[in-house]
């Protein structure tokens, strides 16, 4: 099958050749003559939609044609359509290599239980990564179920219990207290001191049975976005930056990156508290916006 457009290409092939007339041409090569002298006119709106793509996925390297978009209609307010930033997305050839995996066929596991309010389930979890001088550090992910809006991260060398619930107390300070955290069986979250603080604060610790991860998805989804994201596109020398760059980079996933789970709406606009009188509360303190935001996209 030739497409009308390449089809129009043969038919002035032939008559700036002088074997065909313009009629004959048309209808050699079966298109009409008004798609003969077509002209595309082409809108000063592509080239600004070009720049935006260009510029989201210089910054934002794993982000496919969906979140691009989803960014610029929700955060942006651009009203373009998805076909026609999908058409110069493509012209532009910015499509990620998706990688084939090899799919492992086990039992269909138990869904996780879905949260109906803000605080009513968090999670909890560390990750692994290393300074350019090749220092390990940990980092202390928190995340609340209900909206996946990521709560608070910590970053340090050593991570003891201790500093799990200092880094609780923090987050709860503006956020209010969860009914229950979902956690693995770590030391710090089996130790002693963070099961009486549960008990002294009235937290529920929910432990994930051992070996099997996929019973805290949320945070473990969370964890992938955020090495993604953030932690593989930087080598850092110093803790203070890996902190920094922390802080800056959740305020963008909190406010600008597209919730996938709703598309519809950011992360910030459905952190609203239900109650049993059907009042909505906004959650107390809303984060605010690091001077030096990672991921920051200014206007072309």
């Amino acid at each position: 099958m030739v497409k009308p457009s390449r089809r129009r290409e043969m038919a002035q092939s032939a008559v700036n050749t002088g074997r065909l007339n313009i009629r004959s041409a048309c209808a050699a090569f079966t298109i009409s003559e008004g798609c003969y002298r077509y002209q595309p006119k082409l809108s000063d709106e592509n080239a600004e939609i070009a720049e935006w793509l260009v510029l989201l996925t210089n910054r934002q390297r794993n982000w496919g044609f969906k979140l691009c978009f989803l960014y610029l209609r929700n955060v942006r307010g651009f009203g373009w359509n998805h076909k026609r930033a999908y058409r110069i997305y493509y012209e532009l050839a910015l499509n990620l290599r998706i990688k084939p995996k090899k799919r492992l066929y086990r039992e269909k596991p138990v869904p996780l239980a879905v949260p109906m309010t803000v605080n009513q389930m968090w999670s909890m979890d560390f990750m692994h990564d290393q300074l350019g001088d090749g220092r390990s550090f940990r980092t202390f992910n928190v995340i609340d179920d209900f909206n996946r809006e990521g709560l608070g991260i910590e970053v340090d060398f050593s991570l003891p219990a201790i500093r799990v619930i200092r880094a609780l107390d923090q987050i709860i300070e503006w956020r209010g207290t969860p009914c229950t955290i979902r956690c693995d069986n770590g030391p710090e979250y089996v130790s002693e001191l963070l099961a009486t603080w549960a008990e002294k604060r009235g937290i529920g610790l929910q432990f994930i049975q051992p070996g099997n991860p996929q019973q805290n998805a949320y945070v473990e989804r969370y964890n992938r976005t955020v090495r993604y994201d953030w932690l593989n596109q930087y080598i850092f020398e110093t803790i203070e930056e890996v902190q920094e760059a922390a802080i800056a980079w959740l305020w963008t996933y909190n406010n600008e990156r597209p919730n996938m789970a709703n598309p519809a709406l950011m992360l910030t606009i459905v952190s609203y508290q239900s109650f049993g009188s059907g009042s909505l509360v906004r959650r107390k303190k809303p984060m605010q916006r690091p001077e030096s935001a990672a991921g920051d996209v200014s206007a072309p």
